[in-house]
């Protein structure tokens, strides 16, 4: 047996198929972006009783509120925005399977790599214009344009940042992974 087969992790298929190693660095960083995820999980409950709260009071009393609209508009990005790293952990986002499922596990490490990279970049890319404009709303005490609307306008800009920063680490995460399993360099 080789060194390289000795020294390194045992490799786990997730449900994209592609072997790879766990990492101190991503046991650590995927229970961190799934807190999030089960976080954003249980906001699915509370949006669904603002929107029968808000159904009821429009439609029985008469009586809409812009403020529920709004935070039921808020509650789904912010779900949507914290579910994004959680699908990346999870591996449950969109794969072009069909073609990846004939091409051996190297090449799927490999074009893994890449992919990751690049979503790092772009979520990089998110959280530098992201941060100034979370910042801007947050200095200026941002509100909501519409009577009766939402303050603090800056809260929900703020999950952006959050949203990208998580995915960053999910995708560092899996980064790390992959380059052990390319690599083979034991971190356990």
């Amino acid at each position: 047996m080789n060194n390289r087969t000795h020294n390194a992790a045992p490799l786990e298929a997730g449900p994209s198929g592609i072997a790879l190693p766990t990492t101190p660095f991503s046991r650590i960083a995927d229970r961190i972006v799934t807190w999030f995820g089960e976080f954003a999980s249980a906001l699915w409950l509370v949006l669904v009783v603002v929107i029968v709260i808000q159904v009821i009071a429009r439609y029985v009393f008469g009586k809409g509120s812009i403020m529920m609209e709004e935070l039921q508009w808020h509650l789904y990005a912010i779900g949507f925005m914290l579910g994004i790293s959680f699908t990346e952990v999870k591996e449950r986002n969109v794969r072009i399977d069909v073609v990846a499922e004939r091409f051996s596990q190297r090449t799927r490490q490999w074009i893994e790599l890449f992919g990751l990279a690049g979503l790092l970049t772009f979520s990089s890319v998110i959280i530098w214009y992201a941060a100034p404009f979370f910042w801007s709303s947050y200095q200026l005490n941002e509100v909501s344009a519409a009577p009766g609307g939402l303050p603090y306008r800056w809260v929900i800009k703020s999950f952006l940042v959050t949203a990208f920063v998580l995915l960053a680490l999910a995708a560092i995460s899996r980064l790390t992974r992959v380059w052990v399993a390319l690599f083979g360099r034991d971190t356990h």
